[in-house]
């Protein structure tokens, strides 16, 4: 029996003609998504046009590009891992369900990277769990290998771990799994890239060079130490004028011994009081700090020093905003505090020494104009905003590249790379903090000081972005 006959239309892109025609909701729902699909149309502006929220039609059209019209039927996320789930050949499902009963831990993303390098298909994470959850049991009755400590010989030890990791099992899934510590399966890979099959022997870590502790050497260490005020660093020193080098750890330790040994007085230390930081914060913005150190160590052309103006907070440790600079002019700190400023609001005070640029008319009325309080540190008492602490830090991070440099780029380079690395490691004054979170990007947590409209800040501003003052004669000095 023939169905009802259709009745010709005009065609239509306006929405409600279009939803008031579809029969099904699958049917209205590709009409949603539809121009995202065919004409590169926008989620945002599609959600203008149907009232549906951008992000569902943005999240539809993706698992229709991914799964095809299955996608329409599907019902929710769960639903649509189970239709995609049954796609999997078993092999793949069978892998999935021994690799989650092997490590339960081992992420869903993670087994999804394995499924693609062993079989060239890459299922979705979703999928991924529903099976894993609900798939068929395990073959797996054992472990495939034995923790790290358990298995005797060294190089299977290291085939078990180059094994694992040929599969595509991260280097911290291999840890947790063969009980051992990421160091160890890290130094194990790369020993294996550098040495091949010859990286699976035993190295011997007995010394290689000559002892420099010999017994002369421990002698003459006795006889200094009669004098019981020398620490291990002037005894490393008085050993020096006498053409032998021994570093001052192994010196202490060789004291140590002796004072045990003979009875040897040790050094008395005068009791230092702890100072009160004047500028503590006790929240985020409370107080920024803002110096300038010197950079006299470098291979660049011209052997003046640079300059690295940083502001940092004192409650995060965190670096706001920092420069490496030929200069360090006016101009110079304020082209830093403006960016601090841009990126994380304006602080309740900024904490400097008595610098000139610090306290430049322009800078001054900057401060009055956004409300920043001004304070200043005692002369010669930088360990009072931090500067000293961050400063002894930025040595050892990224003095050697700032040495190396031989062009205006590397010194960038390396400024920049002390930069990230001082944000994202751990700091030493945050090491016992309950709540994970060890480094100053972390303690700072992107959170914003007082912050301005646009148009706002750009006024005040405009000051320190375009400066141009005529001397008498009118004219106008350009780059010196």
């Amino acid at each position: 029996m023939p169905g009802p006959k259709r009745v010709r239309q005009e065609r239509t892109d306006e929405w409600a003609s279009i939803k008031q025609r579809t029969l099904w909701p699958e049917q209205e729902l590709y009409e949603q998504i539809r121009p995202l699909l065919l004409f590169g149309e926008t989620a945002g502006e599609r959600a203008k046009e149907t009232g549906a929220a951008a992000r569902t039609l943005s999240r539809r059209a993706d698992e229709f590009e991914r799964y095809g019209m299955q996608s329409l039927f599907s019902s929710g996320e769960a639903g649509g891992a189970r239709e995609i789930s049954k796609t999997l050949p078993p092999e793949l499902r069978q892998l999935i369900v021994d690799l989650h009963a092997e490590l339960p831990t081992m992420s869903w993303r993670e087994i999804a990277e394995i499924c693609y390098i062993r079989y060239g298909r890459r299922p979705d994470h979703k999928s991924v769990k529903h099976l894993a959850t609900s798939g068929p049991p395990p073959r797996l009755s054992a472990r495939r290998y034995q923790p790290w400590h358990l298995i005797p010989d060294p190089a299977e030890r290291k085939l078990a771990v180059i094994r694992l990791h040929a599969e595509g099992w991260s280097i911290t899934s291999i840890a947790e799994y063969l009980q051992t510590s990421r160091p160890t399966i890290y130094a194990t890979l790369s020993r294996w890239t550098e040495e091949g099959v010859a990286g699976l022997e035993e190295k011997s870590r007995a010394r290689k060079g000559p002892r420099k502790a010999t017994l002369q050497v421990r002698n003459e260490i006795r006889k200094l130490q009669q004098n019981p005020l020398l620490g291990e660093f002037r005894v490393h020193t008085a050993l020096l004028r006498e053409g032998i080098e021994v570093s001052p750890a192994t010196c202490g330790r060789i004291m140590a011994a002796n004072r045990q040994l003979y009875g040897l007085e040790k050094p008395k230390r005068e009791g230092r009081a702890k100072l009160e930081m004047p500028f503590r914060a006790s929240r985020r913005h409370e107080f920024w700090s803002a110096d300038v150190r010197y950079i006299e160590e470098h291979l660049l052309p011209d052997p003046k020093p640079v300059y690295v103006i940083t502001i940092f907070e004192n409650f995060s440790r965190s670096v706001l905003s920092s420069a490496i600079s030929a200069t360090q002019n006016q101009w110079d700190y304020l082209s830093v505090l403006v960016d601090a400023i841009r990126r994380h609001g304006a602080p309740e005070a900024i904490v400097t020494d008595g610098g000139g640029i610090f306290y430049s008319n322009v800078a001054l009325e900057l401060y009055e104009m956004l409300g920043i309080r001004k304070e200043r540190i005692e002369p010669g008492e930088p360990w009072q905003n931090y500067a000293e602490t961050l400063f002894s830090i930025q040595r050892r991070l990224g003095d050697h590249a700032f040495s190396n440099a031989r062009t205006w780029p590397e010194m960038q380079q390396a400024h920049q790379t002390w930069w990230w690395n001082y944000n994202a490691e751990h700091h030493y004054a945050h090491r016992e903090r309950e709540d994970g979170r060890h480094s100053p990007s972390e303690v700072l947590r992107g959170v914003l000081g007082r912050t301005y409209p646009e148009e706002v800040l750009s006024r005040v501003l405009y000051a320190t972005q375009f400066t141009r003052h005529l001397d008498k004669h009118g004219y106008v000095r350009f780059r010196n």
